[in-house]
């Protein structure tokens, strides 16, 4: 039996994502893959999101690049390319937090979306500082188990949306925390999350309510506006995402995940945070390929909505270069 082999060396594409060339600026992309290899390391079970990246761009080789709906490659219609990782050092907030928002300033240098990989949810904190100074009244969807907007002290991954709301980075009355789960470290925590201003809609809501009925409002609500699409793999169910920072049960299975993505079209979304892999946890790198797959297609949607079906197909047919 013959196995078709792509054009570029199959040991270069083990270090990128789905094999895009490597990078180390944007050039002409108009979107990037930035990996954030940072977690606290204070977790007293769960320790590994640090290897994330580089795990969902190993399961990332078991995609295919044309999308079977719209004939799209989206590595090819938006110019894929892969930063690499940012020189980060775990556990410690001091030296990895200015990494990161530096390796977003280069990310953001030529008008691409960065497409990024986490490490654990406090890598949101630097990211949403470097958006920033790129974007007025930036708005958060963030897609969590968690709020991350806790009503404690310091820089983890409870706190990143407390610390951005303090530091006046995101418009807090337009951004949404969706799909938490009952399970908290402190008490209070929806009230405090919604006293800063976010609208948070449970994972009990939104399968009540229904995705397209609680998405439309989402997308009536930031229409036009720019969004930081925070997706924590903990939205997933264990049963489908069992290898992440801080799994709860009751969670999106992969079907209801893809279709939440799918309802995110027509958005003004600047910036892809895919984050809490954690491979030492992960059975079979299964948490990592879903991961990939959330990424691809995000990808899909950014080159159809940022270029028009017509002209991304047209796009597609040509090789990389």
């Amino acid at each position: 039996m013959e196995f078709y082999m792509p054009e570029a060396s199959p040991l270069r594409s083990l270090t990128s994502f789905m094999g895009v060339p490597h990078a180390t600026v944007p050039g002409a992309a108009r979107a990037v893959v930035l990996g954030l290899p940072f977690d606290c390391g204070n977790h007293p079970t769960r320790v590994g999101a640090r290897l994330g990246p580089s795990s969902i761009r190993e399961q990332s080789l078991l995609l295919r690049a044309y999308d079977g709906e719209s004939g799209v490659n989206p590595l090819a219609a938006l110019g894929l390319v892969d930063l690499g990782d940012a020189d980060v050092v775990s556990g410690d907030v001091e030296q990895a937090f200015p990494m990161i928002e530096a390796a977003m300033m280069t990310a953001l240098s030529g008008g691409a979306v960065p497409v990024t990989f986490g490490g654990d949810g406090a890598v949101a904190l630097p990211q949403m500082r470097a958006l920033a100074q790129h974007y007025d009244d930036l708005c958060v969807l963030h897609i969590d188990a968690h709020t991350d907007a806790y009503p404690i002290d310091g820089y983890n991954n409870a706190t990143a949306f407390s610390r951005a709301f303090e530091e006046g980075l995101v418009n807090a009355r337009n951004s949404f925390h969706i799909g938490t789960r009952r399970s908290h470290l402190v008490p209070g925590v929806y009230n405090y999350g919604r006293q800063l201003g976010y609208s948070i809609i449970s994972m009990e809501q939104l399968m009540q309510e229904g995705i397209q009925s609680v998405f439309g409002r989402v997308r009536e609500t930031l229409q036009g506006m720019p969004v930081y699409l925070c997706f924590d793999m903990d939205f997933f169910d264990p049963s489908v995402a069992p290898g992440v920072c801080t799994p709860a049960w009751g969670g999106a299975s992969a079907r209801e995940g893809l279709e939440v993505i799918r309802s995110l079209s027509g958005l003004n979304i600047v910036s892809i945070d895919i984050n809490t892999i954690s491979p030492p946890h992960d059975v079979g790198g299964m948490s990592a390929f879903l991961a990939a797959t959330v990424a691809y297609e995000l990808l899909v949607m950014l080159a159809l909505g940022s270029l028009g079906s017509r002209a991304v197909t047209g796009a597609s047919q040509g090789s990389m270069q």
